[in-house]
């Protein structure tokens, strides 16, 4: 009987509620908010990060331009965090993490739908870097053994990805293309995706001294 592929996504999930339980700096996330998708290769990135909402958790910004919804169990997500095939082909555990982090650290301190302003690579350069290191080697000692055995998976798992992506926003009106206004489930699927971890260097010991002679 052929072992059935675990679901990614729950381990996401429970990574990101331990992130916010044991990290005061991400407090405010709330994993339920979160949808986390596979999706295409996009340069060398391993994952990005999507508002959904305009500030406040607002649907439509003064000028009059909506959001399409996502709603998944009834619930609005207020963002999609993508991870990139680098994240599942050429990736450590630890690296998986940090990525999972760094989108994090993008999210506002509101958690209403938006990104932090003042986290841009942008606007921070080198410096982003240098901010997000010490608090991945914080939550690295801390995370439990388990998780980061899920995030060391080696082979295939399932992953929620899209089968029509909304777009970044609208303008509402009449328009030649149709426009879908919720994404549900509906617009989801279970896809395969095949994990590839680097199996860990062990050290060698050092070959025995051949006695000197005298």
């Amino acid at each position: 009987m052929a072992t059935r592929r675990p679901n990614f996504n729950k381990a996401l999930r429970a990574l990101i509620r331990d992130i916010a339980a044991r990290m005061p700096e991400f407090g405010h996330v709330k994993a339920s908010r979160i949808l986390v998708v596979a999706g295409e290769a996009r340069r060398a990135s391993r994952g990005t990060v999507k508002p959904l909402c305009f500030r406040g958790g607002k649907s439509t910004d003064r000028t009059g331009r909506r959001k399409p919804i996502v709603r998944i169990r009834g619930r609005r997500m207020l963002y999609c965090i993508t991870l990139r095939p680098l994240f599942f082909r050429g990736s450590t555990a630890k690296a998986r993490i940090e990525t999972v982090i760094h989108e994090l650290f993008h999210c506002s301190r509101r958690f209403d739908g938006t990104l932090h302003s003042g986290r841009r690579h942008d606007v921070l350069g080198r410096d982003f870097a240098r901010r997000l290191r010490p608090l991945v080697r914080r939550y690295l000692k801390a995370c439990p053994r388990e998780l980061k055995a899920s995030f060391a998976h080696r082979g295939e798992v399932r992953v929620l990805q899209w089968l029509e992506r909304p777009g970044p926003s609208y303008l509402p009106g009449p328009s030649r293309v149709r426009v879908r206004k919720v994404y549900t489930e509906d617009q989801l699927f279970y896809g395969i995706v095949r994990m590839v971890t680097p199996k860990p260097r062990v050290a060698r010991e050092p070959a025995p001294r051949s006695p000197k002679v005298h």
